[in-house]
């Protein structure tokens, strides 16, 4: 599995940002949106080694890096059904990893068109996972892809163009992805998928952004941790935005015509997720064209 970095382009391994997949995963599996069948022992491992360290999160900021999973993840799930609702049926999840998002939809709405991506190792993992359930099938499908690819059988474009029907609308999702790319570099990505959207009128993109925070003790230690999980996945971990503003305003430049970025905060009362202490770190993206 080979991923381009941000700084000099040159193929490394991506297992890194697989570790990150797999935590991930144990996260879903542990609050009971996931499937066992995409349980891992090194997620499990993971979740009881980071305990700690989330316990301590909480406790001093008022929420930690499980509560903003959480968060996002619901948030997107239901973005996505009241898009469906609407008549969109085809479905493109990247940087699938471990996420349980495809198994849940194609139980609720049997007639959407679901594909996962992901780079081509985890993909071949996700595959054979699912293909073992039961799940795959004509209208679920695994696949690799390589964001950065312009060209090729991996690109966007071209997993776009082979995968639905070219003349209906797509909703297209990459959770806990963007914040492993610099910001010029994910850029140029979004930019691409505004222009594979405008194609299809109706579509929309749905993702999450962690705002970076003000107060200069906080900011000092993400920054930090930052850097360090940068080194593990061998990645350009960022946070792009200092406020909501900006997100949206970044969006509009790259070629989205509607831009809504949800404050977890919005939902609290009428969804079940975890509410943070102070104003969450994470925002959920819904954009469109």
């Amino acid at each position: 599995m080979k991923l381009r970095t941000v700084k000099d382009r040159s193929v490394k391994d991506s297992t890194g940002i697989s570790f990150t997949a797999l935590y991930t995963g144990a996260v879903w599996h542990r609050h009971g949106l996931s499937d066992d069948i995409l349980a891992t022992d090194q997620g499990k491992w993971l979740y009881h080694l980071m305990t700690p360290f989330e316990a301590a999160s909480k406790a001093v900021v008022g929420g930690n890096l499980r509560t903003f999973l959480l968060q996002r993840h619901l948030i997107i799930d239901h973005l996505i059904e009241q898009t469906i609702d609407r008549g969109v049926t085809q479905i493109l999840e990247i940087a699938c990893g471990m996420s349980p998002r495809g198994i849940r939809l194609r139980e609720k709405y049997p007639k959407i068109h679901m594909a996962e991506a992901d780079l081509p190792n985890m993909a071949t993992r996700k595959a054979s996972r699912l293909l073992i359930s039961g799940h795959l099938g004509a209208r679920h499908q695994v696949m690799p892809i390589d964001i950065l690819a312009t060209a090729g059988d991996h690109s966007l474009e071209t997993v776009m163009a082979r995968t639905f029907d070219n003349n209906e609308p797509v909703i297209v999702i990459t959770e806990g992805l963007t914040s492993y790319f610099s910001l010029p570099v994910i850029s140029e990505f979004w930019k691409r998928l505004a222009g594979l959207m405008q194609e299809r009128p109706g579509s929309v993109y749905l993702s999450e952004s962690y705002l970076m925070p003000t107060q200069p003790l906080l900011r000092g230690g993400l920054k930090a941790l930052g850097g360090i999980l940068g080194t593990v996945t061998r990645s350009d971990v960022s946070f792009h935005f200092e406020d909501d503003r900006q997100a949206a305003e970044h969006f509009a430049g790259c070629g989205f015509s509607s831009l809504t970025v949800h404050n977890p905060v919005d939902f609290y009362g009428r969804l079940s997720i975890p509410e943070s202490r102070n104003d969450p770190m994470v925002r959920v993206v819904e954009a469109g064209v």
